[in-house]
């Protein structure tokens, strides 16, 4: 089955729902693909704490400032006064104003700025702490109603090129440009051919390739295997920020405990209840993620401890109750007879956001000709080697919005008559069947490997030893590919075998300790 849209989007977190938004308004066919059969399923839907948003009495400097301090000054400052001077306003603009959303407001009906650590002003908007599947929710029922298409339930298998599938033997001389993507519909279990002048990857990040993670387990690092397996340029892959606080239970898993708690006075507790984090930082608590989460992975080290201990219950000064402040937190913890209006939170660092991925210039321009790539999977530079908090909703708003324009007004339309010269995806002549117990335990090595080996302290031989691993999985994993009757789960773990290579390769040719990278000597 053959079809033809003029843009297509992978992904359906804020970044490509904003992109296909803009798409759809400018007039183009878009079409949105997720693998996922729920269409809210993203990093985006489990984002707590909020977004950065324009405030009186705030600057783009004082933002930019924020910005380069938590990335260790390894920032692309292009890139981060784009973001500083246009993506602020932008939450007023399209979220609020033409979205409709309502975030919280104060006992005084103002809209309620709440602080982040590393931040020098209070700035960032929230609903509650159900700020990520607020704006998903909202952005999926307006791209709807503005007659968005939606395919759920398709995985992207590979990135179509001319160089490389094109079955005119001319397209080999050309420039490399991608003409669409191969996908599996996961229901019927065939691959279709999507062509269009236009691929925005907006696949998210990389999570699920660590053991401990606040990420869903969707978050295979699919769209940089896919854009490096075309061609394009992957950059500062050994950025991978490990948030602070997960909560540490035996029954669940996966989730944040935001930030902004200790924007909202929060201490770190080890199990004799002292406040360790002042012997670390001079910013205490609300020092950038990366110190965090190295003190708390430090100290249970050294204290023999799985977990350490996070206080809301007696430092909370806020008007709005804990409950309804936090309301997420709050029930999830208390299914977990955990009541953190009188207790304190177990917790652990766990990987939560890449720094790194595809390279693109201010416009989210690949590399590759007709590829965009835009939020997480993306690499402006932005956070450089670490991400401040809060950026991440608007950088997927602001990217998503900018690609979207740059696609509008170029007006590039491939030669219909190249199509035709683009063969349908070709089954192996054997095709083993699938075993998921197998997949469940490659996916296991994996993440255990990169938890260990290249996790929030690494060291060259523990890399070099993940570097080892990863090449003979590698070989196991793309062996078995080839043969094996196609799956979502063997697609995400080809990716996630090659976005787990590009990070230990990239941590080793960085020595130098920067940011979320650190490395002991």
């Amino acid at each position: 089955m053959r079809h033809y849209y003029d843009t297509i989007v992978i992904g359906s977190g804020i970044a490509g729902l904003t992109s296909a938004i803009y798409l759809k308004k400018f007039g183009l066919d878009v079409i949105v693909l997720t693998k996922n059969s729920n269409l809210t399923e993203s990093n985006t839907y489990y984002a707590q704490g909020g977004i950065i948003a324009a405030k009186d009495g705030d600057s783009p400097e004082k933002l930019r400032d924020d910005i380069f301090q938590a990335g260790a000054s390894y920032n692309n400052l292009e890139a981060v006064d784009f973001f500083a001077q246009q993506g602020p306003q932008l939450v007023f603009d399209f979220l609020v104003n033409m979205v409709g959303i309502d975030f919280s407001l104060s006992e005084d009906g103002k809209i309620d700025y709440t602080e982040e650590a590393a931040h020098s002003v209070r700035r960032i908007v929230h609903y509650e702490d159900h700020t990520g599947d607020k704006i998903i929710d909202s952005l999926i029922e307006y791209a709807q109603k503005i007659g968005v298409k939606f395919l759920p339930d398709y995985t992207a298998i590979d990135l179509i090129t001319n160089n490389h599938h094109s079955k005119n033997t001319q397209e080999i001389y050309k420039e490399r440009e991608v003409m669409g993507i191969y996908a599996l519909n996961n229901q019927e279990g065939y691959v279709e051919t999507f062509f269009s002048d236009n691929v925005i990857l907006a696949t998210g990040g990389i999570g699920n390739l660590y053991y401990h993670t606040t990420n869903p387990i969707s978050a295979t690092g699919d769209g940089m295997s896919m854009a490096y397996r075309a061609g394009a340029d992957i950059i500062n892959a050994e950025f991978v920020q490990f948030h602070p606080t997960c909560l540490f239970h035996k029954d669940i898993k996966r989730f944040l405990i935001s930030e902004s708690l200790r924007g909202e006075g929060a201490r770190l507790k080890d199990h004799n209840g002292y406040e360790f984090m002042k012997d670390y930082s001079e910013m205490g608590d609300l020092a950038p993620r990366d110190v965090v989460a190295r003190a708390i992975y430090d100290k249970m080290s050294k204290e023999g401890k799985e977990y350490m201990l996070l206080d809301i219950a007696n430092y909370y000064k806020g008007s709005v109750s804990l409950e309804k402040r936090f309301s997420r937190i709050y029930s999830t913890c208390i299914k977990g007879g955990i009541d953190i209006t009188k207790e304190p939170i177990p917790i652990v660092p766990a990987a939560h956001y890449f720094c790194g991925g595809i390279k693109t210039d201010l416009k989210g321009r690949t590399s590759i000709k007709n590829l965009y790539a835009v939020g997480e999977v993306a690499c402006t530079g932005l956070h450089g080697a670490n991400r401040l908090a809060s950026t991440s909703l608007l950088e997927g708003l602001l990217w998503g919005k900018t690609a979207a324009e740059d696609i509008a007004s170029k007006k590039y339309k491939i030669d219909q008559s190249r199509f035709n010269h683009i063969p349908d995806w070709e089954e192996p002549s054997y095709t083993e069947e699938f075993d998921p117990l197998l997949i469940q335990q490659d996916m296991k090595a994996i993440q255990l490997t990169m938890w260990n080996y290249a996790g929030i302290i690494r060291t060259e031989k523990g890399l070099k030893r993940a570097e080892a691993d990863l090449d003979y999985f590698s070989h196991r994993i793309m062996r078995f590919y080839k043969g094996a009757k196609l799956h979502k789960n063997i697609i995400e773990l080809r990716n996630a075998v090659v976005s787990s290579i590009l990070i230990v390769k990239s941590a080793l040719r960085n020595t130098k300790s920067v940011g979320c990278h650190f490395v002991k000597k």
